[in-house]
């Protein structure tokens, strides 16, 4: 964790600047976009930060003033500046925190059931509708890439696209283990039952990052695909599925309506999945690494949802809750997204005569 370093950012603008520059600089389209992107993500940063930092001293100045002779209109004014500036300050916090660069990609989700059957399938469905009524509330676009219907009710599995600015930052930390507590729509008996379902989320495949993928290290199969897609994709052996022999990741795409859309999205899929390896090597989080999830039952959950014999949803790493299970299922959650992005802040408060103001450090 390091510290929010102004002069270094600045550098990085500076540079970034002097690239542009460059003779040769848009012979590659894709880099050049990739270097404006983040110049203009640095810069904004920046800016906020000096904006935020010359309201502060502005509140200072204010604070001396009020402390030597007391004005009620001009501490009414302050207390406005102040819950502006809050406002600000909160808005700063996010955009510091989706500030790496693949924080702004596209996200690939990955769903999955935990033990428990249908019970499980069921949930996991309900997980999937969760994401794509949050997807639709932030105006971004939601693509089945593979869907692998449940025995009885619900989803054997799902993967889906989403798209959309910093779709990755945002969903990055719904990653992990989510629980279910509810009376059994399945069970005769009207029991309450505890379900498990795990959500992968990973950037899409970025065509300016080089991932090096030999063909002899792939084992191709094709098949019939299965669920939704009409009569076109249940005819055809248009499913794709491929193993990467040295890491034993498996990226499957049927949504496609021929073999070849579908070969292209399995391997853009595969791709994100050894990008998104290499990136938790570079930042030594082996432990997290796709396929070495924590195990789908009880005690390695992120977040509880309770709908029996109350109404609770609480994020057991934020200690985030509210009694509104409904509407976190219909895809409000912004408050326990913020939340977690949050708790990746280091705060710090100083006292400034009779107020708080924060300084902030933030982990890069």
């Amino acid at each position: 964790m390091s510290h929010f370093d102004l002069a270094d950012k600045k550098n990085q603008i500076e540079e970034l600047d002097k690239k542009t520059l460059e003779d040769g600089f848009w012979n590659d389209q894709k880099k050049a976009q990739s270097a404006i992107r983040t110049r203009n993500n640095l810069k904004n940063i920046v800016d906020s930060y000096q904006a935020l930092d010359d309201t502060l001293k502005s509140l200072d100045e204010t604070a001396d003033a009020i402390k030597e002779v007391f004005d009620e209109e001009l501490m009414a004014l302050a207390e406005e500046e102040y819950d502006a500036m809050a406002k600000d300050f909160e808005n700063f916090e996010i955009q510091v925190l989706l500030s790496h660069e693949y924080d702004q990609n596209n996200a690939i989700l990955e769903l999955h059931p935990g033990a428990g059957g249908t019970e499980s399938c069921d949930w996991a469905s309900m997980l999937y509708r969760m994401y794509t009524r949050y997807a639709e509330k932030k105006g971004f676009k939601v693509t089945v890439l593979d869907y692998q219907p449940g025995e009885e009710a619900g989803i054997k599995s799902v993967t889906f696209l989403v798209e959309g600015d910093k779709a990755y930052g945002y969903l990055k930390g719904e990653k992990g283990v989510h629980r279910l507590v509810r009376i059994s729509p399945f069970d005769s008996g009207a029991r309450r039952h505890t379900s498990f379902a795990s959500l992968d989320v990973m950037p899409q495949f970025n065509d300016e990052i080089e991932i090096e993928v030999k063909p002899e290290d792939l084992i191709i199969e094709t098949k019939r695909a299965s669920g939704a897609g009409g009569q076109h994709i249940n005819k055809t052996d248009s499913a794709v599925r491929i193993v990467h022999k040295p890491t034993g990741i498996v990226s499957t795409c049927q949504n496609g309506r021929s073999q070849h859309e579908n070969r292209e999205e399995a391997m853009r899929i595969l791709k994100s999945r050894l990008y998104q390896l290499e990136i938790e090597k570079q930042e030594k989080k082996l432990a997290e690494i796709k396929g070495i999830q924590a195990a789908n039952e009880w005690g390695s959950q992120i977040r509880s949802y309770v709908m029996h014999p109350y109404s609770l949803v609480k994020d057991v790493r934020t200690g985030c809750e509210t009694s509104q299970v409904q509407n976190v299922l219909d895809g409000d959650l912004d408050e326990f997204i913020f939340a977690y992005l949050k708790s990746q802040i280091n705060k710090i408060t100083i006292f400034k005569g009779d107020h708080f103001f924060k300084k902030v450090s933030y982990c890069n």
